[in-house]
């Protein structure tokens, strides 16, 4: 492992409270996430603790109103926050993006009663969640999800299975979308269903590339009552609030990818002033300085990406677009980055000794996970061009 320690990323950050928590956050970093890291996720292990510290910290409701628990940070704060712990440890980097991700409906769009009887112990309670959209027949044509919940009295019946849930079978609560009514995207409702509802349960989770960490497992309902009070927004506004909660989503993938690609960097530079060939260290070597001079380059212009997208989003303006630019570049830009480390590395790089590899594993998903980046670009197509010919 090379000994230089990396410089911290130098921030651009709006009050004294964010530069403070953002020193909180590197400190929880460096001392209870990084130390674990690889053995942790070679292990498969999940660090619910780690979660419970976190929550204990003020960081699992970072962009939601304090009235609740919230940390009331803008979006601009909370990314960075991601992305330093991603650049620790994606599991728990991504975590945080999930539990935030799970919250988003009830804190955008629940009632105020709701609100104040689920929120608090969801933000700050040591609570974690999972956000169910996708299923074995419906990934990226989410619309099409079968799941189905029935009104039975004051209560809904929810059957069906969810596929690549983050966190499934150790979430406290899931955000579910469910099939209502007719066909198509306004047929669908959200609910807010508990961890421990009866008929609520997962498969084994998946065995994955990277991030073995981080549970990743299908969720089956089977007749799972829940009462019409958990049903979040009207009936038939589901997969609108499913969306729009996936734009602040892919702007938390977008910052954890840029925590990996930026920890990937730090790992390569590290070794290419350090590792000697020909009597001088390689970081010498112009065809390497050029390469470390291009990897720095592309998480730069990722960090500015997301943060552009993250400030139209604190003033209340359009982002859908830019979330989508932000995602898409800044998940190939980990891709890329990663790559380009273990090439650094050389054959050390390949090897489960140094954290390029597991960091290279781990990228890929990013790029697959809240919306493919084939995905991403339909989206940012249509807003410059309009929708498809039909």
């Amino acid at each position: 492992m090379p000994d230089r320690a990396p410089e911290p990323v130098d921030r651009q950050l709006p009050t004294d409270e964010a530069r403070d928590l953002i020193s909180l956050v590197r400190d929880i970093a460096r001392r209870e996430i990084a130390p674990k890291a690889a053995e942790e996720e070679d292990a498969g292990r999940f660090p619910r603790e780690l979660f419970t510290l976190l929550s204990q910290s003020g960081l699992l409701g970072l962009p939601y109103d304090a009235e609740y628990g919230g940390g009331d940070q803008p979006y601009e704060v909370y990314l960075q926050v991601l992305e330093e712990l991603a650049a620790a440890r994606l599991t728990v980097g991504l975590g945080v993006s999930v539990h935030t991700l799970a919250s988003y409906a009830l804190a955008a769009f629940g009632a105020k009663e709701q609100q104040a009887e689920y929120l608090p112990a969801m933000l700050g309670g040591g609570l974690l969640g999972a956000y169910c959209l996708s299923e074995p027949s419906s990934g990226s044509d989410a619309a099409s999800l079968r799941t189905r919940a029935v009104r039975d009295g004051d209560d809904w019946v929810i059957t069906g299975t969810k596929a690549w849930i983050t966190h499934g079978g150790i979430a406290d609560f899931y955000t579910v979308m469910a099939r209502t009514g007719e066909e198509g995207p306004r047929g669908i409702s959200a609910f807010l269903v508990p961890g421990d509802a009866e008929g609520l349960g997962a498969a084994v989770p998946e065995k994955k590339m990277g991030m073995k960490g981080s549970p990743t497992a299908q969720v089956h309902l089977d007749g799972v009552r829940v009462p019409d009070a958990r049903r979040i927004g009207e009936e038939g506004q589901g997969f609108a609030i499913a969306l729009s909660a996936l734009d602040g989503g892919r702007l938390g993938i977008a910052a954890c990818a840029i925590g990996l690609a930026q920890a990937a960097l730090d790992e390569a530079l590290g070794y290419a002033t350090e590792r000697r060939q020909f009597g001088k260290p390689i970081a010498d070597f112009q065809g390497l300085r050029f390469m470390l001079a291009d990897m720095a380059t592309q998480i730069e212009a990722g960090r500015a990406l997301y943060l552009a997208a993250a400030r139209l989003r604190d003033a209340g303006r359009p982002f859908a677009k830019q979330a989508a630019m932000a995602k898409l570049h800044c998940t190939d830009t980990a891709m890329r980055v990663t790559t380009d480390a273990v090439q650094v590395l050389g054959g050390y790089g390949y090897t489960a000794d140094f954290p390029a590899e597991r960091l290279m594993r781990e990228a890929k998903v990013l790029q697959i996970v809240e919306g493919t980046n084939q995905i991403q670009r339909m989206v940012i197509a249509r807003h410059l061009a309009g929708p498809e010919t039909r």
